[in-house]
């Protein structure tokens, strides 16, 4: 595994853990308002963790995980990330992405861990940052 690549992971685990940590504090506030059980379940775990990997990666190109493991997220083109590739971003990750890279792994070898299929896709690229 490539040393990125092992930073992306490692930023990802990070990243879960923040967001199942918020999540658990929304349902603490919300169990007595929210009475379904489904909601607490399914859509607030993945409410805040869009929420919080959108507004982080919006205002600054890294998320807490991405900070600490010294990546960053960036537009191809050179330009400011848009609403709209962070979104597809986050979709297409958690849905085709995995198919598509296990698929045609070798396309993305030589890539040393920058572009995985959902970067592909929407334009955007990880690189670790300069201090």
């Amino acid at each position: 595994m490539k040393p990125l690549t092992k930073k992306r992971l490692k930023a990802s685990l990070i990243d879960g853990c923040i967001s199942t940590a918020a999540s658990l504090a929304a349902e603490y506030f919300l169990r007595k308002k929210i009475k379904n059980e489904a909601f607490h379940m399914i859509v607030l775990p993945i409410l805040s963790q869009y929420t919080l990997e959108y507004v982080q990666l919006k205002n600054s190109g890294q998320t807490i995980g991405y900070k600490l493991m010294g990546i960053e997220l960036k537009s191809e083109d050179g330009k400011e990330l848009t609403n709209e590739q962070i979104l597809k971003r986050m979709l297409h990750r958690d849905t085709t992405s995995t198919i598509a890279y296990i698929k045609n792994r070798d396309s993305f070898e030589g890539q040393a861990g920058k572009l995985f299929p959902h970067d592909r896709k929407v334009g955007t690229i990880v690189m670790e940052t300069t201090k």
